[in-house]
């Protein structure tokens, strides 16, 4: 779907909910799952994917002027989550940072921002037969209505930003958010999480950032919205690029918040190796984290057998299905699998000593947690979707639309790859070909 070779298709504008939004030229992919599949299986049911909507006409329409060039860029990475709306067939997603890919320079990679004035954005989308439309925008923006953008925020601590080429260093931005995980609240309010601090961010109906909750110590200035430490300290040690990424929303609103992979506690390689990551509860209404738990992977090799690298593990989405269960979503870039898990007070780590920095060894280090006493959340697992045909890779979001079906949404990275090659001469994308996809897979046994 490279811009450049192919050329873009016509963009419609319509009016959604009073948001000016550039919508829809959707294409069609995959249908139903192959015939001869077995109704006693998990099998995909239905596939829809998203056209191509030049991202400069999305943005504008929305913050008129925030992106002079798109490089050819098309709008993509709202599959960083999924969240049913409450009607039949449509869900809010949410937008990652924007575009950005890594390019060696002198022999270090550096983190680039082809389009730094992009606006991350909660999008509301409709399946519609096997086209995914856009049908509402929501930009995220800070107490005083400017873009918050998806620039890293301080130096030192985060990804230091540059150009589409890695070669002109961009400015730090303190309100930046590298938005992930969505639900929205009862009222109407949206909550977020974010990779970067990582933090949970509070954002009314409008988009406007509301609170942004920290890691104590974060000492984060400088923003255009209000910041409050409330979140423990040792998620300071989280990985780069790997804080926040999995949101939940439990029945009676407290929300789950998922850390992507193992705290680099106490350095990077205890990270790189462990397979204990954090999820935690929060009380919107305390305003406070009221419990940890730790949660156990299982080895990368038996998530993706294709895969021998520890590191790869993740945590991308947890999705509420009654009381205080959750499904756990491991994956690597290649598969997935969905775990259910049950919040036990027992299981509750927080303020214990594994929340002490100093502690030795570390809960990331520990090979056997259990064994040394930690309450580690027991698991079954539902399904292995590295086995069900028509998954997408990279699985960022899933949601629930009834007791048997789940709704999966890819993260495709708005078409970019990594490397020199991401752009031509010009400095116009070579798309990647990946598409925004929604696929419907059924579970015959159901959760």
């Amino acid at each position: 779907m490279s811009p450049h070779a192919t050329g873009r298709r016509r963009v419609h504008r319509c009016v959604a909910a009073g948001v000016p939004l550039a919508v829809l030229a959707a294409l069609a992919t995959a249908g139903p799952a192959a015939a001869g599949t077995s109704s006693h299986t998990a099998h995909v049911t239905r596939t829809a994917t998203l056209g191509d909507i030049p991202l400069g006409a999305f943005s504008n329409a929305l913050l008129p002027g925030t992106v002079a060039d798109d490089r050819g860029v098309d709008l993509g990475g709202i599959g960083s989550d999924i969240y049913p709306t409450g009607r039949k067939g449509e869900f809010w997603t949410v937008t990652d940072r924007g575009p950005n890919g890594q390019i060696k320079v002198g022999g270090t990679k550096r983190r680039t921002f082809p389009v730094p004035g992009f606006d991350p954005a909660i999008v509301r989308i409709r399946v519609s037969g096997d086209t995914v439309k856009a049908v509402q925008a929501i930009p995220v923006t800070t107490s005083s209505g400017k873009p918050v953008t998806g620039l890293s925020n301080q130096e030192g601590r985060d990804e230091a930003p540059y150009s589409y080429d890695a070669r002109t260093p961009l400015s730090f931005n303190p309100n930046g958010l590298d938005t992930e995980g969505l639900v929205r609240a009862a009222d109407g309010s949206f909550w977020l999480v974010d990779e970067y601090g990582p933090s949970l961010v509070h954002v009314s109906a409008r988009g406007k950032v509301l609170t942004r909750y920290v890691p104590e110590g974060l000492k984060l200035t400088g923003t255009d919205y209000p910041v409050v430490e409330a979140l423990p300290a040792v998620l300071l040690h989280r990985k780069i690029n790997r804080g926040f990424e999995g949101l939940a929303q439990l029945p009676g609103g407290d929300l789950v918040l998922a850390v992507q992979s193992p705290l680099s506690l106490p350095d990077t390689a205890a990270g790189e190796g462990s397979r204990t990551a954090r999820l935690l509860r929060f009380s919107p209404k305390k305003k406070a984290v009221t419990a940890e738990y730790a949660y156990r992977f299982d080895p990368v090799d038996v998530v993706d057998p294709s895969e021998d690298d520890t590191s790869e593990l993740k945590i991308s989405s947890v999705v509420a299905v009654g009381g205080d269960r959750l499904l756990v979503e491991e994956r690597t870039d290649k598969a997935a699998r969905l775990q259910l898990v049950r919040l036990s007070r027992s299981a509750n780590i927080l303020g214990s000593r594994w929340d002490d920095d100093t502690t030795a060894p570390s809960l990331e280090q520990l090979d056997d947690p259990a064994a040394s006493g930690v309450p580690v959340l027991s698991k079954r697992l539902v399904v292995d979707l590295g086995k069900v045909a028509g998954v997408p890779g990279k699985i960022e979001g899933v949601a629930r639309v009834d007791d048997d079906t789940l709704a999966l949404i890819n993260d495709n990275d708005f078409g970019m790859t990594d490397g020199a090659g991401a752009f031509d001469a010009q400095g116009r994308l070579v798309d990647s070909g990946i598409e925004t996809t929604v696929a419907y897979v059924r579970l015959p046994r159901g959760i």
